[in-house]
C-alpha cells in the first residue's frame, strides 16, 4: 500500500481531536504527525508528536513536514474578548506560518483549513472574526498547493470529543437537543464531529473542484 502521511495541527481542541481520531482510524493513512504546544496524550503506532514552542516560526520543522500528503489545520480560537490584531495573529499569522513551510517542502500536498460558517471572503464585512477568517482563506487559496477551506456551522461532538472552551461547552449542553431538528431544517449549518473528520480526509483524498466547502458539501463526500 502506498504510504499516506498527514499532519494535524490543533489536535488538543474539539475539531482537532476528532480529526486525529479519524486519521488514526483510517487504514489508508500510514503516519500522523501532530504539531502542538501540549501533548495530545494519545498512544498509537502511527502517531508521532512534536511539541513546538514558537507557532509563528515553523522553519525548524521543514524536514518533518517534507513528504506530507496532507495537512489538516484545526487550530483556532474564539474571537470573544480579543481585539482584531490579537485575533489575526492567532487565526491568520499562525496558519500562514505553517502553510509557508509546508508549501516549500511539500508543494503537492493538500492543506485543509478549518474556517467557519459565515466567513467573509470579501474581507470588508462588519464582523471582525469573519473578515480575518476571510483573509486567511484567501491567502491560503492563493498559495501554490492544494488548499481548501471548510466552513462547518454547529458541530455536534460525538465519541467523547469535547471542547476546551467553557462557554462553548455550556452552549453545546444547552442546545445539543436541537441538533436533529437543525439537521432536517438547515443541513447546511450542522455536522457531527466524526463526519467532519472523515469528510476532511475525503477532501484530501479526492481534491474536489470546489475549494470552499460547507457542512452539506462535506457530508456529500461521505
Amino acid at each position: 500500500m502506498e504510504s499516506v502521511n498527514v499532519i494535524v495541527f490543533g489536535a488538543t481542541g474539539m475539531v482537532g481531536s476528532a480529526m486525529l481520531a479519524e486519521c488514526l482510524r483510517d487504514p489508508t493513512i500510514t503516519s500522523v504527525l501532530v504539531v502542538g504546544r501540549t501533548s495530545v496524550d494519545v498512544q498509537d503506532p502511527k502517531l508521532r508528536e512534536i511539541l513546538h514552542p514558537d507557532f509563528l516560526d515553523f522553519s525548524s520543522l521543514a524536514a518533518d513536514f517534507a513528504g506530507a500528503d496532507a495537512c489538516f489545520f484545526c487550530l483556532g480560537v474564539s474571537s470573544v474578548g480579543k481585539n482584531e490584531a490579537d485575533y489575526r495573529k492567532v487565526t491568520k499569522d499562525i496558519t500562514l506560518a505553517a502553510a509557508k513551510v509546508i508549501v516549500e517542502v511539500a508543494p503537492e500536498s493538500v492543506f485543509v483549513y478549518i474556517s467557519g460558517m459565515g466567513t467573509d471572503s470579501t474581507e470588508h464585512g462588519r464582523l471582525m472574526w469573519a473578515r480575518v477568517k476571510g483573509e486567511t482563506e484567501n491567502a491560503l487559496l492563493a498559495m501554490p498547493f492544494h488548499a481548501y477551506a471548510v466552513r462547518p456551522g454547529f458541530i455536534q461532538a460525538v465519541g467523547g470529543v469535547k471542547t476546551k472552551t467553557a462557554w462553548y461547552a455550556a452552549l453545546y449542553r444547552a442546545t445539543g437537543w436541537l441538533y436533529p431538528v437543525l439537521r432536517k431544517v438547515s443541513p447546511r449549518s450542522v455536522i457531527r464531529s466524526d463526519e467532519l473528520g472523515r469528510a476532511m480526509i475525503e477532501v484530501a483524498r479526492r481534491r474536489p473542484a470546489k475549494r470552499v466547502l460547507e457542512s452539506d458539501d462535506l457530508r456529500e463526500l461521505l
